[in-house]
């Protein structure tokens, strides 16, 4: 059941052979966007979080609501794993999961907007390193231009000719979330194994499970469009406050779209500040809180539905150094021509962030950048034996790359005009 590797590359400009273990945007004005898409966001960020906290007494509560999880599950490949009793340990390797926000549940029924189509408008891809000590969270636009594969809809059968350059939110439309893995797949050029599909219906009870996360500004924000107003410094949001904080466009940022990411990666930074630090995943009672929202709102594929896979994976990063949890949006511009109002990749920086991830070496932002080394001195020239700890080289810098780690708390800035 243990993933043990990401290794195919099938992207639009490259190819890298697949192990055998298992460009920057700027913040553009974009085309408004329905107020749903960016609020999915926050189911798909506590599922994240979900899978990458915890302890071992995570194993009872995701046992208690393993039938729910598995009902509701997705077929990925065709081929189904029996569930099994919860292992309690660390999982053994690095792992990848996708989580994919839609935007059209029938059971919303048109409290948020008429909905067309269904979209994947939230895309984030989770990576985990193999030695546990580093991961990666790349947040994926809505209106990046990409090329997508071929698809077939599991459901009906009905076959899809693969596309050069369309919106990676038509994915979900071309064959449901297996499709969406595999577009994603093909941009990346990592294996993902694991998926979850959250739609908007109760992202409110899944903030009010986590019991409120702290989040600062750097002045007031009043957006009537979000019905969000909240005063400059740190607030502690749930419910339908931190929902309207996720959905504010024009509250934020630049007002672009693009702004809310930024937002998203605030939120779960200080998300996993909080659970980390307060013993959420030690009190069974919120833990189970929790799990009973994610089980209830969230379809996850069949091979992640499963007790011991989340409790292990729970596990391997219950202690990870907050330093080394990078959020980062998928690098890319709005300013190509030819696809206005869209993102196009910047293609070389997606390629040598990807590089990195798929050999699990960390990086770091330009924001992030350590400060020089020290000069050698005449007494520590010359090598000599020591009991000391060797100390790891600092992690490459990426410029470019618009992100934060999950250590950094600085404010979200009120929108500029």
């Amino acid at each position: 059941m243990l993933a043990s590797g990401f290794g195919k590359r099938g992207g639009p400009t490259m190819a890298r052979p697949r192990q055998q273990h298992t460009g920057i945007a700027r913040h553009g004005r974009l085309a408004p966007a329905r107020p749903v898409r960016t609020a999915l966001a926050f189911v798909a960020l506590s599922l994240a979080v979900i899978l990458v906290s915890g302890v071992a007494v995570a194993g009872l509560a995701f046992w208690q609501f393993s039938s729910t999880v598995t009902a509701n599950s997705i077929d990925l490949n065709g081929t189904d794993v029996p569930d099994a009793a919860p292992s309690i340990g660390s999982y053994e390797t690095g792992f990848n999961i996708l989580i994919v926000g839609v935007d059209n549940d029938t059971e919303q029924g048109g409290a948020y907007g008429e909905r067309d189509s269904t979209l994947n408008d939230v895309n984030i891809l989770v990576h985990v390193s193999a030695d546990h000590t580093n991961a990666v969270v790349v947040s994926i636009p809505r209106d990046l231009i990409v090329a997508h594969p071929s698809c077939t809809d599991m459901s009906t059968g009905e076959e899809y000719s693969s596309m050069s350059a369309r919106p990676v939110n038509e994915a979900m439309s071309r064959g449901g979330l297996p499709c969406v893995v595999s577009t994603i797949e093909n941009l990346t050029g990592l294996e993902i194994p694991f998926a979850g599909l959250a739609s908007f219906d109760g992202v409110v009870r899944m903030s009010d499970a986590v019991g409120g996360v702290p989040i600062c500004l750097s002045e007031a924000i009043d957006d009537p469009l979000a019905d969000l107003n909240l005063p400059a410094g740190t607030s502690v949001v749930s419910g339908s406050t931190a929902l309207a904080f996720l959905r504010s466009r024009h509250g934020v940022g630049d007002g672009s779209d693009l702004s809310r990411i930024s937002s998203q990666q605030i939120y779960l930074a200080s998300l996993m500040r909080t659970v980390q630090g307060d013993g959420t995943f030690t009190d069974l009672p919120k833990l189970f809180s929790l799990a009973t929202a994610a089980a209830t709102n969230i379809k996850l594929s069949t091979n992640l539905a499963h007790t011991d896979t989340m409790v292990s994976m729970a596990l391997a990063l219950k202690d990870i150094d907050l330093s080394r949890l990078v959020f980062v949006q998928y690098p890319g511009t709005t300013e190509d021509p030819n696809f206005p109002n869209k993102v196009v990749p910047l293609q070389d920086l997606a390629d040598t962030m990807f590089a990195k991830i798929l050999a699990d070496e960390p990086f770091a932002l330009a924001t992030d950048e350590p400060e020089p080394a020290e000069e050698p001195t005449a007494e520590t020239e010359t090598p000599v034996e020591s009991d000391a700890p060797v100390v790891e080289a600092a992690p490459e810098v990426l410029s470019g790359l618009t992100g934060r780690t999950a250590e950094d708390q600085s404010c979200a800035q009120a929108f500029s005009g």
